[in-house]
């Protein structure tokens, strides 16, 4: 923190946080042993490890990168199979349609969102208090208290289309019935089940 223009009035500094001494900046050794220059350019260690960094001056980091080979022991194949993992920033891939390599290969792939297919895990049941309105409403529906989202609206749909004046004829108790069904959707839907 600079001075410049900061007179004191009564002589003193009145300031809450009078200004740092500059620290002496430590300067980093090269890594040669027989160098005194300062390490300021940063090389990789291996192949194996690329977050591990040894510090050169400049003349010796532009000597490590001449005789450094990242494909040092690699043979013909390896090589291939690097450079085409490079192309996808060596991620797996599958085309598109298919399958992913690991299920291919037997292996189990783990799709819990159902973006592939469906779900292959066993549907997790809701745990929640209802009220006696929407027991009857569930009842209504035919469905257990433990019924999910998806299960609550595709049994509504059924009902629906099935209890339709349209789909019976201008029968009264189908239409009783669809009143029932569309009450108890009703009443679902304001208790936030669906």
């Amino acid at each position: 923190m600079a001075t410049s223009g900061y007179k004191p009035r009564l002589g003193k500094d009145m300031r809450i946080k009078p200004p740092e001494t500059a620290k002496p900046v430590q300067m980093r050794a090269c890594a040669r042993p027989e160098c005194a220059l300062e390490g300021s350019h940063r090389v990789p260690k291996s192949r194996e490890n690329l977050t591990e960094h040894l510090w050169f001056c400049l003349e010796h980091a532009r000597a490590h990168n001449e005789s450094w080979d990242y494909f040092n022991g690699m043979n013909e194949d390896q090589i291939a199979a690097f450079r085409v993992d490079a192309m996808t920033g060596h991620r797996p891939t599958w085309p598109l349609g298919r399958r992913s390599a690991r299920a291919r290969d037997g292996q189990a792939f783990e799709d819990k969102f159902a973006v592939f297919g469906e779900v292959q895990e066993e549907v997790r049941r809701p745990v929640r208090q209802l009220t006696r309105a929407q027991l009857q409403a569930l009842e209504m529906l035919n469905l257990e208290a433990t019924a999910t989202l998806q299960e609550i609206k595709a049994r509504y749909k059924e009902l629906v289309k099935r209890f339709h004046p349209d789909a019976n004829g201008g029968d009264r108790g189908a239409e009783e019935r669809l009143k029932q069904v569309i009450k108890a959707y009703s009443v679902l839907r304001a208790a936030g089940l669906t």
